[in-house]
C-alpha cells in the first residue's frame, strides 16, 4: 500500500547529491546567447527615448531589443494592463525598458547599463495611506454583509476602534527566476522555464510574438522554490527569451541573480485594515466592520484574487454573527505585488487574531476563552459571513486537544509569574488558528487533467499539470498511481510537465496540485484498471487466446471479484491471478489501449461574486498553533521558545512530506511576522535586495522546542483519497508567534492597548515597550 506511508521525495537524493537538473543546469548550446534587462531608474514618468548606442557598439552584443519589437507587448494574468517591456508609460523603479542579448552573461548587463533613457519624471505613490488620500485604486470588492452592523455595533457592551497592518515578504526562493527558449523549425519554440504556470507561459510567449499557440511549448522539470512567486511573475521572463530566441534564431537565455531577482519582482501584498468590533463581556463578537486595503503595485497581477481571499478569511477560525467586509487594491509605484503562500488568507486571518487579543486585553481575560467562545460550530454558528456551511469542522476539537497537549494553562500561570519579576525579559504566549478554503476562488481554474502510460515492462511514466517546486507533488502523484496499481511506487516515474501533454492548465497554486492533479491521475488510472480488467475477466474464463486478434471488451458483468495485490491481478471467484506485468503483456498483444487521459474537475463549487455568496471552497484544511516567546526588554530581541502545531489534514497522503510542509510554512510564516521587513529609499529604490540586507529565519530563529502533530480525520469526501491540502494552511499559524509577542507586551501596561505592526522586529518591539512604559 502506497497511500499514507512516508515515502521519501523523489527528488531527496538528488537534491542533497547535487546531482537535480535545475534551468541554469542546462549546458550552453554553442550559439546561445544571454539576455539582460535594462530598468527605469525612475518610478513615475513618461519614457521619451532610448538611447542604446554604447551598448551596440560593444563586441559580442547581437541585439538590443524594445517594446517595438513585440507582437502584443500588454499581459497580465487578469487583466492585460501590464507592458512585457515599457512603451511611454513608466509605473515603478527598474521597470524593465528594454533587453540585451549578448555572447556572455556578463557582458549583457555590462551593456544593459550603457544604455540611457530620456525620462519626464511624474509623482509618485508609494504607500497606502498616500493611494487613499490620492484615491488611487485599481480594484474595488463586493462586499461580504451579513446582519445589521450598525445597529449590532450600538448595541454592544464593548465597542473597540483600530487599525492593522502587516508588510510584504520577498519570496526568496532558492533559484531565481529563469527560462530558455530554443527555436525550432517551421517557427516552432520550446520554452524551458521556472514557472508555476506552464500554460500561461506558453500563451503569453506566442501571443508575443505573434504567433499560435501550438508553435509553443512549455516545458518545467522542476523549480528551486516559488511560493507563488512563479505563478505569474515567472511569466515574462519567458517572454523575453522567446523573443530573443525568435529575433536571431539562436537558443536564449534569461537567468537573474538574487539581486536583480529581488529587484524585478512583486511582493508579498503589504495591507492596513481599518476595523471596528462590537462584543459582549464574555467575550463573544457580536458585530465587525472591516474596510481593507492592500498595495497592489503599478498593475493588477493578482492583486484582486489576492484581496478577496484576504477577505474570505478576515473571519479565521471564528464565527461572526453582523458583518460588513469592505476592501480595495492601492495602485503605488512599487512593483506589481504578486501571489504568496496563502494568497491573502494570512493578512486576513492576522487580522482577527490580533482583534482576539485586544478584546482579551480590554477584558481582561485569557484570549484562549475569547478564541472558544467565537470558534465555529458543529450543528449551528457554523456559516461563514459569504454564505459556506463549515463542514466536517473539527476546530473546537482542536482547541481542547491543543489546550492540553501544550499544557497552556499551567505556562500561562508560569509566564505570568516571571514577568512580575521584572528581570530585564518578558514572556507571552498566545494560541491562534486556521480555517483555510481549498480551491481557486476563480471557479474555471479548479481543473486538471493527467495522461497515464503502461509500458509493457509494467512500469508507468505518469504526466499531469502540476508542476514540482520543492513540495512533492511529484511523489503524492506517484503514489496515488502506484497504489491503484498496486505497484512498487519505484515502478511509476512523474514526467517533466508540458503543454504538448497537459493542455490549459491551471497554475500550480491554491494548495490544489495534489487535489486536483492528483485525482485526474486516478481517474486515468481508473479508465485503464476497468479496460485491463475486462481482458483480465476473458483470459480467466478461458477464451481462445489469438494472438493479434482484438478482444472484443463490449459492456462485461461486475468487476468486483478482480483485485490487484501487490503486483498481482487476483480472481478471488475463480482462485486465479496473474501479475501485472503479464496482464500488461496480454492486453498489448490484442490491441487494447495501455494510454489514459483523464480530466477533473473540483465538484460542488458555487460562489457568486455579485451577491459576495455562495460555496467559495470544497473544503476547509484547519489546524491550531500554541507559541511562546521571550522579549529581551532592552534589545526588543524575540525568540521562540516552544511551538505545538496541531492540524486536521484528513487521511494523509504521505505524513513525512505533510510535515515538512507544516514545519516549513511556520517558519517562512514567522519571518514574515517577526523578522522581514522591506525597505525602501525616498525614489522607490528597494534598499533590501539581498542576502546581506534581507533577514529571513536562520536555525537560530525557529522554536527551541518545535512539536508538530496531526488530527486523524477519516471524513474528508471532497479531495482524493479523503486527504486535505497542506501547502499554505500552516502559514497562518505563525501569526501565533505575533500574537504571543502582543501578549507579552501586555504585561507591561494596564490601560493601553499593545499596538504592533508586522513585522515586529526587534525596533518595533522596543519602540513598543517604551511607548507602553511612559503610558503608565
Amino acid at each position: 500500500m502506497s497511500i499514507g506511508r512516508n515515502i521519501s521525495h523523489d527528488s531527496a537524493k538528488s537534491h542533497v547529491t547535487g546531482e537535480s537538473i535545475f534551468l541554469d543546469d542546462r549546458a550552453p548550446m554553442k550559439n546561445e546567447v544571454f539576455v539582460a534587462i535594462a530598468g527605469s531608474p525612475v518610478a513615475c514618468g513618461t519614457l521619451k527615448g532610448i538611447d542604446s548606442t554604447a551598448a551596440m557598439e560593444l563586441e559580442g552584443v547581437e541585439g538590443v531589443f524594445t517594446a517595438a519589437d513585440f507582437s502584443c507587448n500588454l499581459w497580465g494574468t487578469i487583466v492585460h494592463d501590464q507592458p512585457l517591456l515599457v512603451e511611454e508609460k513608466i509605473s515603478h523603479i527598474n521597470e524593465p525598458v528594454c533587453l540585451v542579448a549578448a555572447r556572455t552573461p556578463e557582458l549583457a548587463r555590462d551593456a544593459a547599463r550603457l544604455i540611457e533613457f530620456e525620462i519626464e519624471k511624474g509623482l509618485p505613490v508609494f504607500t497606502i495611506d498616500e493611494a487613499i488620500s490620492r484615491q488611487s485604486f485599481n480594484y474595488t470588492a463586493h462586499p461580504f454583509k451579513r446582519g445589521n452592523v450598525d445597529k449590532s455595533l450600538k448595541e454592544s457592551q464593548h465597542t473597540l476602534k483600530g487599525n492593522f497592518e502587516c508588510g510584504g515578504q520577498e519570496h526568496f526562493y532558492l533559484e531565481n527566476q529563469a527560462s530558455i527558449a530554443y527555436p525550432l523549425e517551421n517557427g516552432q519554440l520550446e520554452l524551458h522555464s521556472s514557472t508555476q504556470h506552464p500554460s500561461e507561459s506558453q500563451r503569453v510567449a506566442a501571443k508575443a510574438l505573434g504567433i499560435g499557440y501550438h508553435q509553443v511549448t512549455c516545458i518545467v522539470k522542476r523549480m528551486g522554490g516559488a511560493f507563488g512567486g512563479k505563478e505569474s511573475q515567472a511569466i515574462p521572463f519567458g517572454a523575453y527569451a522567446a523573443l530573443a530566441a525568435s529575433k536571431l534564431k539562436r537558443p536564449a537565455r534569461v537567468v537573474l541573480n538574487k539581486d536583480e531577482d529581488m529587484a524585478l519582482t512583486g511582493k508579498r501584498h503589504p495591507f492596513k485594515i481599518f476595523y471596528e468590533v462590537g462584543f459582549e463581556n464574555d467575550g463573544g463578537i457580536c458585530a465587525i466592520k472591516v474596510k481593507m486595503y492592500s498595495d497592489a503595485g503599478a498593475y493588477s497581477d493578482l492583486s484582486s484574487s489576492i484581496l478577496e481571499r484576504a477577505m474570505f478569511h478576515l473571519d479565521g477560525a471564528y464565527y461572526l454573527e453582523d458583518v460588513l467586509i469592505e476592501a480595495k487594491c492601492c495602485r503605488t509605484n512599487h512593483l506589481s505585488n504578486t501571489a504568496f503562500r496563502g494568497f491573502g488568507g494570512p493578512q486576513g486571518n492576522m487580522c482577527i487574531e490580533s482583534i482576539i487579543e485586544d478584546i482579551a486585553f480590554v477584558l481582561k481575560k485569557d484570549a484562549m476563552d475569547i478564541r472558544r467562545a467565537n470558534c465555529y460550530g458543529i450543528h449551528k454558528r457554523n456559516v461563514t459571513p459569504y454564505g459556506q456551511l463549515v463542514g466536517n469542522n473539527l476546530l473546537p476539537e482542536l482547541f481542547e486537544l491543543i489546550e492540553e497537549k501544550a499544557d497552556y494553562r499551567q505556562r500561562v500561570k508560569e509566564i505570568s509569574s516571571f514577568n512580575e519579576k521584572q528581570n530585564g525579559t518578558l514572556r507571552g504566549i498566545s494560541c491562534t488558528a486556521v480555517k483555510f478554503g481549498i480551491a481557486f476562488t476563480a471557479k474555471f481554474l479548479n481543473q486538471g487533467n493527467a495522461l497515464v502510460n503502461i509500458h509493457l515492462d509494467g512500469t508507468v511514466q505518469v504526466s499531469t499539470g502540476a508542476t514540482e517546486m520543492g513540495q512533492g507533488v511529484n511523489t503524492k502523484v506517484r503514489q496515488i498511481v502506484a497504489h491503484a496499481f498496486s505497484i512498487p511506487v519505484d515502478d511509476v516515474q512523474i514526467m517533466p510537465t508540458s503543454t504538448e501533454k497537459n493542455h490549459n492548465t491551471s497554475p500550480t497554486a491554491a494548495s490544489s496540485g495534489s487535489d486536483i492533479n492528483g485525482s485526474a491521475a486516478l481517474e486515468a488510472c481508473d479508465k485503464l484498471k476497468e479496460r485491463i480488467f475486462k481482458v483480465a475477466q476473458r483470459h480467466f474464463n478461458g477464451e481462445a487466446f489469438i494472438e493479434g486478434e482484438e478482444y472484443d471488451l463490449g459492456v462485461s458483468e461486475s468487476l468486483q471479484h478482480l483485485k490487484l495485490v501487490d503486483g498481482q491481478l487476483l480472481d478471488t471467484q475463480a482462485g486465479k491471478s496473474l501479475s501485472f506485468k503479464e496482464l500488461v503483456g496480454i492486453a498489448y498483444l490484442n490491441r487494447v489501449s495501455l494510454g489514459a487521459y483523464a480530466h477533473y474537475k473540483t465538484p460542488g463549487l458555487g460562489f457568486d461574486k455579485k451577491k459576495g455568496e455562495g460555496k467559495a471552497f470544497a473544503y476547509f484544511t484547519n489546524g491550531v498553533a500554541v507559541s511562546e516567546v521571550s522579549i529581551d526588554e532592552y534589545t526588543g530581541e524575540l525568540k521562540v521558545l516552544r511551538t505545538d502545531i496541531l492540524m486536521d489534514l484528513g487521511r494523509s497522503l504521505n505524513p513525512g512530506i505533510d510535515e515538512g510542509q507544516v514545519a516549513g510554512a511556520f517558519v517562512q510564516g514567522m519571518g514574515w511576522v517577526c523578522l522581514e521587513k522591506l525597505s525602501y529609499s525616498k525614489e522607490g529604490h528597494l534598499l533590501t535586495h539581498s542576502p546581506t540586507t534581507y533577514k529571513i529565519p536562520s536555525v537560530q530563529d525557529i522554536p527551541r522546542e518545535f512539536n508538530i502533530e496531526f488530527l486523524t480525520n477519516d471524513l474528508n469526501e471532497r479531495a482524493v483519497h479523503r486527504s486535505k491540502a497542506v501547502g499554505e494552511p500552516p502559514f497562518l499559524l505563525a501569526s501565533s508567534v505575533w500574537a504571543a509577542a502582543k501578549n507579552a507586551l501586555s504585561y507591561r501596561s494596564s490601560t493601553e492597548v499593545p499596538c504592533m505592526v508586522s513585522p515586529c522586529t526587534n525596533e518595533v518591539l522596543l519602540f513598543e515597550l517604551e511607548r507602553l512604559k511612559a503610558s503608565e
